[in-house]
């Protein structure tokens, strides 16, 4: 019998071989229509006519197709494994749907906007992704107007660093937690102060994180986590702890509010804990660093940030709430990452296993930032070794590393489409990368020195960076 790759060195052989072929949809389901006879050298625009057809979508729908976990980005027979044979064998199409709306990679500076007085240490959009805000070293939050790219409100409160600032899901309120451990919230219509602030925390805080949408639409519970060792959930409205979430026995890291109710944390005591929101019970702790944990990522991230806001959506029937928990719901099972100082990412089933589905190497310097793409496909992870490493988000399997900065990359943020990342580094330059070549797209110097925070806004329009040099910038294309 001849091998199917071998048709292509066989000139004599006009006839085009065909394979029985069927189409899965990336949860499992098998499309009807049966088995399929198609040609081998089928292209990927054919199939999504014939797939849209067996979908029977009135709009077609952009998908993207896979073999074996190989994207079709030619035609199938290049994704064929070299023992294939095309009599005997049924390959399964595995389709999944893609971003309707295409963002365009950000190519120029469209605005320096100046007032900080420290550094920009910290940069975030609203949900919606019509209000920015920063957090900075001179102690002060300042919103920022993204039409005019002009100062709103400088919010003055804190007496140390700013070190970090989360808006609340539903965009109506941001909070921000500065080094002398004291939490504030505002109210980003007016840049005043809202309620008392926050003291409880007897060191500096080290992260922010609200409870999901579509656990509470009322956004009315946060936590954070400190170098006191200890965790807090706090009630907004009251302005006090309502639970003290303690274990850690060194600086807490980084903590994520999950969607399940699940409350992860991570540490320099090399673990990861995993707590039940409702009354802090620790569930599990997850064990395996061999050096601190630095960053954690949820597959679910960008759908619990950006909670009902999603550009583009159409199920205008379905409330806020009903729309959160669907875009939730449709993730599917909720994945943990984290990045450690051990060069080293472990990849958990969180809410079940406490042993790790596996272990990602080959980061030669500590790892800073990782983020899981929005539609939970990719992984991209941003290292002191000057590289930024993809990773499959299914499996966490090693796909490809993106290399372009010369100094430490501190952070990474994705495109709304999952189409781009774009990275700020040490070496002052932001880079867009492409997802589907894997090289740098774009090159954007402009800052005078480090680059600390970046965040591509949800609605994919524009990206913010700051850093040492305390100028926020606002990237367009």
């Amino acid at each position: 019998m001849q091998n199917a790759m071998e048709t292509e060195t066989d000139t004599e052989t006009t006839e085009v071989k065909r394979v029985l072929s069927r189409f899965k949809s990336d949860t499992g389901e098998v499309l009807p229509g049966g088995l399929l006879d198609l040609p081998v050298d089928i292209t990927v625009d054919k199939l999504q006519l014939i797939c849209n057809a067996l979908l029977q979508e009135e709009d077609p729908v952009p998908l993207a197709f896979f073999v074996n976990d190989t994207e079709i980005t030619t035609s199938l027979e290049k994704c064929l494994e070299k023992n294939f044979s095309t009599s005997e064998d049924v390959v399964d199409i595995v389709y999944q749907l893609q971003a309707v709306f295409k963002v365009r990679a950000v190519t120029r500076c469209t605005g320096s906007l100046e007032g900080h007085k420290e550094a920009v240490i910290s940069v975030s959009f609203s949900p919606d992704g019509q209000h920015l805000a920063s957090g900075s070293g001179d102690t002060t939050v300042r919103f920022w107007d993204i039409h005019t790219q002009t100062p709103h409100f400088t919010c003055e409160g804190h007496k140390h660093w700013v070190l970090c600032i989360a808006w609340s899901p539903c965009g109506k309120k941001l909070i921000s937690a500065c080094k002398n451990g004291s939490i504030i919230m505002w109210d980003p219509e007016s840049g005043k102060q809202v309620g008392k602030t926050m003291n409880g925390h007897k060191m500096w805080v080290t992260y922010l994180s609200w409870e999901p949408y579509h656990s509470n639409p009322e956004c009315r519970f946060f936590v954070s986590s400190s170098k006191d060792c200890d965790l807090r959930i706090w009630d907004s409205k009251l302005g006090q702890t309502s639970t003290v979430l303690a274990g850690h026995t060194k600086s807490v890291t980084c903590v994520k509010w999950g969607g399940g109710g699940l409350i992860y944390s991570a540490s320099q005591d090399r673990s990861i804990k995993v707590w039940r929101a409702t009354d802090g019970i620790l569930c599990r702790t997850l064990e395996g660093h061999a050096h601190w944990v630095n960053t954690l990522a949820l597959n679910t991230d960008y759908v619990l940030r950006t909670g009902p806001f999603y550009p583009l959506e159409t199920s205008g029937d379905l409330s806020l709430l009903e729309r959160a928990k669907k875009r939730y719901e449709a993730v599917g099972q909720e994945k943990l990452v984290s990045g450690s100082d051990d060069f080293t990412l472990f990849f958990w089933n969180p809410d079940k296993d406490k042993k790790p589905i596996t272990r990602m190497t080959g980061h030669q310097q500590l790892i800073n930032d990782v983020k899981f793409s929005p539609d939970g496909r990719l992984l991209a992870s941003a290292s002191f070794d000057k590289s930024i490493k993809l990773w499959e988000g299914s499996s966490g399997k090693y796909i490809t590393s993106l290399r372009g900065h010369v100094q430490a990359v501190y952070s990474v943020s994705w495109s709304a489409d999952s189409r781009l990342l774009v990275s700020g580094s040490a070496d002052s330059t932001l880079k867009v990368w492409s997802i589907k070549t894997k090289k740098l797209a774009q090159d954007l110097p402009g800052h005078a020195d480090e680059v600390y925070a970046v965040d591509w806004s949800p609605d994919g329009l524009r990206v913010a960076s700051g850093g040492k040099d305390k100028i926020l910038k606002l990237w367009q294309n």
